[in-house]
């Protein structure tokens, strides 16, 4: 279907092993992990970078708002081909979990339902970490406003 069409349909790239192996996958070549939850629109920059990679042919799927306190949750796909591809989600985590004077803040509004608890203190330490503990030798490239941050 042209993109162009008003009545088409786009799938949201998958996000649960269900949803891949409706495409018929064995595997993604890349999988995109968040801090945010999955919202399948540009202003979400997971999003994006997942559909400019589809465009390009590649395989992707979305882990989004791993348990980060188990490698299980980073299984699901099963390795990917290429590479993971990290980022703590649209805002600096630290920022996200607490105000300005250090207490912990009362929701997290990328969360589903403004949940906290999802995500952890900086997740692209912990998100890596728990990636590298899931499949060892699979090449990790961080993005987004965190790893500006972080050098």
């Amino acid at each position: 279907m042209s993109q162009n069409n008003k009545n088409s349909t786009i799938k949201p790239l998958p996000a649960t092993q269900a949803e891949m192996q409706s495409l018929g996958w064995d595997r993604p070549d890349i999988i995109l992990i968040t801090g945010d939850a999955y919202v399948d629109h540009p202003s979400f920059g997971v999003a994006l970078i997942g559909r400019y990679l589809q465009k390009q042919r590649y395989r992707v799927a979305i882990l989004a708002q791993p348990d980060w306190r188990t490698a299980d949750s980073f299984r699901i796909f099963g390795p990917p081909r290429l590479f993971w591809g990290i980022t703590s989600g649209c805002i600096d985590s630290r920022l996200n979990n607490y105000a300005s004077m250090g207490h912990r803040r009362t929701e997290d509004v990328y969360s589903p339902g403004g949940r906290l608890g999802l995500r952890p203190d900086r997740p692209l330490l912990v998100y890596s970490a728990r990636a590298r503990e899931a499949f060892k030798h699979i090449p990790i490239i961080l993005g987004g406003l965190e790893a500006s941050l972080r050098r």
